[in-house]
């Protein structure tokens, strides 16, 4: 029936595409010609694969919802390549193809400078720094960290991977002038205003569903109005709630894939600056949010099957669809930097900061060994140790208490072998 029911919408789909081409005559614009037949090509794409892709863990608000998410995955991947196998120069007039306003050099924001709170030489708004900070990308990372935090569920991996974040910043702030910012900009408005309430708002709302009734009801056994627009809501709401218990010390492979999950996250971040460097976007374009969006909706359903194959590996025993397109996307997105511009990439780090790096990978190899394997071997030492002291005073007892009391009085002539014997 499934597979019917695609071809019947590709049947249809591909007659009106058809009927619109007979109805106008075709333009002599190369250019024009060229887009609209890849616009036509990958809407007939995404129309096949929502109907026959494999469905994901999430079925609210309804499994084609994620289904198209995922075939889009494959188209952003395979513009990737498309953009990766070009010069650097075909790569960035490729981009005006999409918007003639982009393939032109932009002037990059340095948010440092006066980092003065309170600036007394400015005497008609001496707090002109702080309104000069305060511009769309405040809101922009407090919905950020609130999507994020509904993704990960777990407070501390938020709050590890916000504070990464910031010492990245720090690091890279010699490569990319967009990374300057203040010190109170960093730490007081980024990572304590909008990412702390991000995150406190997020784990409120995954409090919420965690303590929610899941009981589904159809649309038209509700008798009332106001019961069926509740129903209506509540269908963009999950099915059922999973909470995630990551317990990155338990073992290994949680603690590696953990790590794992951390890395991917903050190279995912670190990409998105470094592709509005190299394909010269403008950090308002729209482009730049279509991707976040698209990372909002494929980070959810990636990170579902990742916790999945980890909780559940005799159940799910490979890892999901969604995880693994999310991983090849953002190392293309790598290499497409490395590739359009290596000299930046190249430029050496301050001493300095590569001895705060060298340290915390040094107290991270050092934690690593000692939590799974000498504390396991000196654990597994006392347990061995405590169980022959155990075993010796049973013994002990036994000899003196039971055995070697009963022989004594069954030979009371004395029998000196004997004795000394028991």
């Amino acid at each position: 029936f499934r597979r019917a029911h695609t071809l019947t919408v590709l049947f249809i789909l591909t007659c009106a595409l058809g009927y619109v081409t007979l109805l106008e005559e075709t333009p002599q614009d190369t250019a024009y010609n060229t887009k609209r037949g890849i616009v036509a090509s990958i809407l007939v794409f995404l129309c096949f694969g929502v109907t026959q892709a494999k469905d994901g863990p999430f079925s609210r608000p309804h499994p084609a919802y994620w289904r198209f998410w995922l075939c889009v995955s494959v188209v952003y991947e395979l513009f990737l390549i498309f953009i990766l196998f070009q010069t650097v120069q075909d790569g960035r007039k490729f981009m005006k193809y999409i918007d003639p306003h982009l393939g032109v050099p932009l002037p990059e924001r340095d948010y440092g400078g006066n980092c003065l709170i309170y600036d007394p030489g400015n005497e008609t708004d001496p707090f002109h720094n702080i309104w000069d900070k305060l511009d769309g990308f405040v809101p922009a990372h407090f919905f950020g960290w609130y999507l994020k935090t509904l993704m990960i569920r777990d407070w501390w991996m938020c709050m590890i991977i916000s504070v990464m974040f910031e010492f990245l910043e720090y690091s890279l702030e010699h490569q990319l002038p967009n990374f300057s910012e203040c010190w109170w900009d960093h730490w007081i408005m980024d990572v304590i205003l909008c990412n702390g309430l991000g995150i406190y708002c997020g784990m409120k709302t995954l409090s919420w569903l965690s303590l929610k009734t899941y009981k589904w009801q159809g649309l038209w056994n509700i008798p009332t109005y106001k019961g069926k627009m509740k129903r209506i809501v509540f269908q963009f709401t999950p099915y059922s709630w999973v909470k995630f218990e990551w317990k990155p010390a338990s073992s290994l492979r949680r603690w590696l894939a953990v790590c794992g999950i951390i890395f991917v996250f903050l190279l995912a971040e670190l990409n998105t600056f470094y592709l509005k460097f190299v394909l010269w976007m403008p950090p308002e374009h729209y482009l730049v949010l279509l991707r976040l969006v698209f990372f909002v909706n494929v980070g959810g359903v990636a990170m579902r099957e990742i916790y999945d194959f980890m909780d559940d590996p005799k159940f799910h025993k490979k890892l999901g669809q969604q995880a693994w397109l999310v991983a090849a996307i953002t190392a293309t997105e790598f290499l497409i930097v490395v590739k359009y511009d290596p000299y930046t990439l190249t430029l050496s780090l301050p001493f300095y900061i590569t001895q705060c790096w060298i340290l915390g990978i040094i107290l991270v190899l050092t934690w690593t060994a000692w939590r799974f394997f000498i504390r396991d071997i000196t654990l597994r030492y006392k347990e061995i140790r405590r169980q022959k002291q155990e075993h010796r005073h049973e013994k002990d007892k036994c000899l003196s208490n039971g055995d070697g009391h009963s022989a004594l009085l069954d030979e009371p002539n004395g029998n000196k072998p004997r004795e000394r014997k028991l």
